[in-house]
């Protein structure tokens, strides 16, 4: 085999902003290192680095996966507060979900269930996304379950094991036949405590399992840096208990790792392939596209810039520039350098094709 034997799906770049550290030509390079055909990044809750990712990618002969960490809407209890292994309430994160493109039409959908995500934030403004929202709209995306941060993980954690699996039933008829159980091993409680009771779930209802590692950095040397970063992230200090942390396993691991770690469930490894191989998309760049701006009188958008432009500026003229008592050849002495500089501004404006905007 000349490539790696496994493919990571859960990567958090530096678009993952105050969470993620790995930077794109950074993750590419470590994709080479370790001779890894294939690589999803999946930012939190945004698609800023999709463009960026997929062209450096591609270029190195690495196949992209454009994905996102969404976090569906939860309504709990204030007083029952679910806490995470290192104490945190991981309550107001809502329940991860991760969506990974497949196909064009896969791609558009994930555009707009991202937009729609801040569009109605929740009220501290934390993109969210209701499982409602995802009805009609998950074609052509593949979902992973998220781990014990998913919604089956939550209410699995909370002794809810009726609801959890309820709960995974709802999405795995969302995403009928792309619906994938996900298993994590970063040495967490959580994660060790739930794990059977998943595994129980996808064998009872024939889903097929998938492992994950996510990745926020490169490698243990930099855990320290990276939980520095979490802690400025939630204006905390390192000492603090109550706070978010991640475990050394939180690292960009390589292949062979991770069949160690899972050489109990080598199709759980597999499937990291099989679902890149169903991902057959990627962005390309485009040229920009700006709405059209109408003119009452007919003119040119050009035109109309100009015009709005030059009276704008003999406003500034009267207001800031002329003084009293100067003749007409003082007044144009004095404005000559502005004019000068509008025509250049303008000129770079229209030579570049943006007028419009």
């Amino acid at each position: 085999m000349t490539h790696a034997d496994f493919v990571h799906l859960r990567v958090h770049s530096a678009y993952s902003l105050a969470e993620g550290a790995l930077r794109i030509p950074q993750l590419v390079e470590l994709c080479r290192d370790k001779k890894m055909p294939a690589v999803a990044i999946t930012d939190t809750s945004n698609l800023f680095g999709a463009l960026e990712f997929s062209m450096a990618a591609a270029k190195a002969g690495i196949q992209p996966i454009v994905g996102c960490q969404i976090a569906l809407s939860v309504d709990l209890d204030p007083d029952a507060a679910r806490k995470g292994a290192n104490g945190a309430n991981l309550n107001d994160d809502g329940d991860q979900l991760v969506l990974l493109v497949q196909t064009e039409a896969g791609y558009q959908n994930l555009l707009r269930i991202v937009s729609r995500s801040f569009v109605e934030m929740a009220d501290d403004g934390r993109p969210m996304v209701q499982i409602e929202d995802l009805t009609g709209a998950t074609d052509g995306l593949i979902a992973l379950s998220g781990g014990v941060a998913g919604r089956p993980g939550r209410l699995l954690g909370e002794g809810q094991a009726d609801a959890a699996e309820a709960a995974l039933l709802q999405l795995a008829g969302l995403f009928p036949g792309r619906f994938y159980v996900e298993i994590q091993r970063h040495n967490i409680d959580s994660e060790d405590r739930l794990e059977q009771a998943f595994l129980e779930l996808a064998y009872k209802h024939d889903l097929p399992l998938v492992a994950t590692n996510e990745a926020f950095f490169t490698d243990e040397a930099m855990y320290e840096a990276h939980d520095a970063l979490l802690c400025i992230s939630q204006s905390a200090y390192v000492s603090q208990s109550a706070r978010r942390r991640v475990t050394t396993d939180h690292r960009f691991k390589s292949a062979a790792e991770m069949r160690a770690l899972f050489a109990d469930l080598p199709e759980a490894i597999d499937n990291t392939l099989v679902i890149a191989q169903r991902c057959s998309f990627m962005p390309t760049e485009s040229p920009p596209m700006l709405p059209p701006f109408p003119t009452a009188d007919g003119s040119t958008e050009e035109e109309a810039l100009r015009a709005e432009s030059e009276t704008g500026l003999e406003v500034r003229l009267e207001a800031h520039v002329y003084e009293d008592g100067m003749d007409a050849a003082a007044r144009e002495a004095a404005a000559k350098p502005y004019r000068e500089r509008l025509r250049y501004e303008l000129e770079t404006i229209v030579n570049m094709g943006f007028p419009v905007y």
